[in-house]
Order: structure tokens, then sequence, then C-alpha cells
């Protein structure tokens, strides 16, 4: 094993110290990111930002942990057999597989009501389709999918019951994103697990180039939404399942290509 430098030390405990006292961003317009203070030595900053594992806001004291630095440091916790009290710790995200796209299909019968329900056939070929799309959160004892947050991309800036209905609609090049369901089953309920789906979710799709997340909720289910920091659009065009739904966004970048 190659005898690590000084340098490479601290930047790996710097990180690791970045990860562990991380905390919200809870302002008005960007709840989802984690922010870290940049009390570090300014040549580790600079090298971490090279690597893409933090960005560093100019004029802020706080600078933002990318997902890849956020992984980076779950590694390097691993590797020191250092406690990581978070869901991390509990559960793997990450794009969905193709062999379990009847698993999710199994999670969504049990989440939603069947005339809410995306059919069999419906979700394995959105899993077909648009894996990238999809963020399953793996219970590390089971080896199963907690719970799932599933979506196509598009370049629409409205939702309608034909996204729930024909996957061909995914354009791998969309801007925007239909998010068409957010499921957790109930033994992993009340433990945060929902909201860390969204929150990883906004984050990845913000790294990617992603402009605006939408996604239509029952009028109980609005000020949960509020609370992640989605926007009440109104009343929507949809009517899936025979319900009225609220038309929800959430700008993640307000600028793209």
């Amino acid at each position: 094993m190659a005898k690590m430098t000084q340098e490479e030390a601290i930047e790996e405990l710097s990180l690791m110290l970045m990860y562990l006292t991380r905390f919200r961003d809870n302002n008005e317009f960007c709840r989802y990111l984690e922010v870290t203070w940049k009390g570090y030595d300014f040549h580790t900053m600079d090298s971490l930002e090279n690597k893409d594992l933090i960005i560093q806001q100019r004029r802020s004291k706080c600078a933002y942990l990318t997902e890849a630095g956020k992984a980076r440091a779950r590694d390097l916790l691993q590797k020191y057999q250092l406690p990581d009290q978070d869901l991390y710790e509990r559960f793997e995200f990450r794009s969905i597989r193709s062999e379990e796209a009847e698993q999710a299909a199994e999670i969504e019968r049990t989440c939603f009501p069947p005339n809410e329900a995306c059919s069999k056939e419906m979700m394995l070929e959105r899993v077909a389709k648009a894996p990238e799309l999809f963020l399953v959160a793996v219970d590390k004892h089971t080896g199963k999918i907690a719970g799932f947050l599933n979506g196509l991309s598009t370049n629409e800036y409205s939702f309608r019951d034909e996204f729930f209905t024909d996957a061909n609609l995914h354009d791998p090049k969309g801007k925007n994103v239909m998010l068409l369901g957010l499921d957790v089953l109930p033994e992993y309920r009340r433990q945060g697990l929902a909201r860390e789906l969204m929150y990883h979710y906004l984050r990845r799709e913000r790294e990617n180039g992603k402009r605006i997340i939408l996604l239509t909720c029952l009028q109980s289910k609005v000020k949960m939404y509020k609370k992640m920091g989605f926007r009440d659009e109104g009343i929507a065009d949809s009517t899936w399942g025979g319900e009225q739904w609220h038309e929800m966004s959430y700008v993640i970048n307000l600028c793209g290509d």
C-alpha cells in the first residue's frame, strides 16, 4: 500500500469533517442542498473543488457538497471505521436495475390505491425506458427496495395524464422531469426516508443539468411538498385516477443549455 502524503491525509480528513458537520441550506429557494462551513485550508478546499467533490460559493462562508463528494466521504468513513449516523448507513441510494422492475411494481401496488397505481406493465416499461430517472433506497440488511422515486424527462412545462401511461414521452435530453411517484413501504415510513429520497433526487438532477421538477399530488399532500420546497401551481390539468390534483414545481436550475 502506497504511503499517504500529508497533503492527502489533510484532504481526506477535511472532507470527512465537512461531511459529518454538513447541514441543510434551508433558504426558501434551495432547501434540499447540503452545505458545510469553509473554515479549512484554502489549498485543500481548492483541491476538493477541482476534483468536483465540493462547490465553493465565492461570497459565502459555506461550500456545497456534491453527490460525488458525499459518496467519497462515506467511503472514507468506512475505510477508517468511523460511524456515519444517517440514512446512508442503512440504505443504498442508486438508480434502479432491470431485475428490480417487478419489485417496484409490487411496491407501487402497496403504496397507492388501484385507481392511482401504475400498472405492472407500465412500471416495467418505465424501468426499461428511463432507469436513470429512478432513485431507489435499498435496505442494506435485506437487499430489498424500501422506497423509490421515478420520473420521465421532457421539455414540456405542464403535467398531463399521458406521462403516466406512455413511457415513450421520455426524452433523455429533456431539461424538465415529471415525477410520477414517490413510494415508501409502510414499515419504512416516518423515518425521514421519503424526504431524503426527494432531496437526493433534486440534488442529483440539479447536477445532471435539469431545470424544473414537476409532480402532482392530492390536496392532503400539498403541505408536505411545500415543506420540501415545492411551489403549488394550483389545480393540475391531470385527472389521473378520477382525482383532482395539485401541480407542484421546484426550479433547481435557473438557467441551462
